[in-house]
């Protein structure tokens, strides 16, 4: 059942946070250092870019899929023991991705490092939610986050330099030792944390969720295809049905009430648009400066550590200045709208952009990040009771995801209605691809400014659960 916050010693705190901290450098790490080694996978496997647009989807669209249920079996049967699994998941999933001799291999593996990747990441903000303090949770998921962005500084980089040394399949072995790091510290975390131990799963709802996600998400990331279409139209109305079960349920694997507390929703609402309004910026990065700029894998792979370095930097010290203040939106609002005008920025791009100025945009996102992402999540976790910080941590886990992939769907959509494929970027295209980034910049810069209305809108402090709160249902 684990004990009470303040019966946790500082070093059992030490332990889990060292543990999470490694498992939190894996997941950015298998995602963002795999895109600059797209190409070389194609050209050894004689496949286009819509084909290893799979690679990445297949992780994000697993890890969205496996986060609520695993939540769920966490709390049952205990946060550390599905830590462990997760972390066993991606390194076995990572050997066999490494020895792969047809593409499809590869895409398969990338779902079982999604599920795994769902484990490890909700089950580290949760019980780090569990044992650190309230007046040092800020300050914990803080650091956390910044392990986070040291993946996503050190992922292009890496991924583009081994790439270029050692080929693709040498990424996926690059994660052995980190997975085995992580186990070793949480082997020292002394206890388990189960807040609903001896309760039951249910397969029922976990089936539904699972099944609505992978319509609506796979629907998404394949528009604008008539089928595509028809195809998310059926995941919101199977989604909109396991909402309802959810809620009438009383075995349930989600407390959609949870959205009643306007503080957690304002914070689930302002993540998911955050990261569909960004985080297709590395993906267009990584073809412009590939392409229209001309540099090698390495060479933006250096360019695109900016943006993440300055998270690293700065992310420490907003999410301990968060633990502070006492309107916990100013922080989260004010990151979206400087976030809002470095995605605005790509608007006015063109393809002889002059090299400061694609470095100022990666600043400037980069410090909005550092403003946004761990005082939103302190302040979504702190919103709710203790025995609901796994599903709180999930759900911001799903937003963020989800964000995600709505950014990779708006981005391949672009680029098929206006190019067909990404795959015929010659000076020729040059102004159709400028026109893809001008489109697609402009929804994400509006998706960012909503996303700043509605963190303004969510109240001031974390404080009092669900006495701050509007019916959904």
């Amino acid at each position: 059942m684990g004990v009470s916050v303040t019966e946790y010693s500082e070093s059992d705190r030490r332990w889990l946070m060292t543990a999470c901290c490694a498992a939190a450098f894996i997941t950015p790490l298998l995602s963002t250092m795999m895109n600059l080694s797209l190409k070389s996978m194609g050209n050894e496997f004689s496949v286009g870019s819509h084909d290893l647009g799979y690679v990445n989807t297949a992780f994000l669209l697993a890890s969205v899929i496996f986060m609520v249920p695993l939540s769920r079996v966490s709390d049952i049967a205990g946060k550390k023991r599905l830590f462990y699994i997760g972390i066993s998941i991606i390194a076995v999933s990572c050997i066999i991705a490494a020895f792969s001799t047809e593409v499809w291999m590869v895409v398969m593996m990338r779902p079982l490092v999604g599920a795994g990747a769902a484990a490890v990441t909700t089950n580290c903000v949760s019980m780090i939610t569990d044992v650190f303090e309230k007046h040092r949770r800020g300050w914990a998921i803080g650091i956390n986050t910044t392990f986070v962005y040291t993946g996503l500084a050190l992922g292009p980089f890496i991924g583009g330099t081994v790439n270029d040394l050692f080929g693709w399949r040498a990424l996926f072995l690059l994660i052995l030792p980190i997975a085995a790091v992580s186990i070793a510290f949480m082997t020292r975390f002394r206890h388990e944390i189960r807040p609903a131990a001896g309760e039951r799963m249910s397969i029922g709802s976990s089936v539904l969720y699972a099944v609505s996600i992978f319509l609506t998400m796979g629907g998404v990331i394949n528009l604008p295809a008539v089928w595509a279409a028809a195809m998310t139209a059926s995941g919101l109305v199977l989604a909109v049905i396991f909402v309802r079960n959810q809620y009438l349920s009383e075995n349930k694997i989600l407390d959609v009430t949870l959205f009643r507390n306007r503080m957690f929703f304002g914070s689930c609402a302002s993540a998911f648009l955050n990261y569909a309004a960004s985080y297709s910026v590395s993906f267009f990065m990584a073809l412009y400066l590939q392409t229209l700029q001309g540099m090698s894998a390495t060479e933006a792979g250096i360019i695109m550590l900016i943006q993440p370095a300055i998270q690293v930097l700065l992310t420490p010290y907003f999410g301990k200045r968060t633990d502070t203040v006492t309107d916990k939106r100013i922080f989260p609002t004010a990151g979206m709208l400087i976030i809002a005008a470095g995605v605005a920025s790509i608007i006015f791009y063109a393809p002889d952009t002059p090299m400061w100025c694609i470095v100022a945009t990666m600043v400037t996102v980069g410090i909005g990040f550092s403003m946004f992402s761990a005082p939103n999540t302190a302040i979504a976790v702190s919103s709710v009771p203790p025995k609901d910080t796994g599903e709180a941590s999930a759900l911001i886990a799903v937003m963020r995801q989800t964000g995600m992939m709505v950014s990779m769907g708006i981005a391949m959509t672009v680029i098929s209605v206006i190019m067909g494929s990404a795959d015929n970027i010659v000076p020729e295209t040059y102004g159709s691809f400028m026109e893809v980034l001008r489109i697609s910049f402009s929804v994400c810069t509006a998706m960012c400014i909503a996303g700043a209305v509605l963190s303004m809108l969510r109240g001031k402090t974390a404080s009092g659960y669900r006495a701050v709160s509007f019916r959904i249902f």
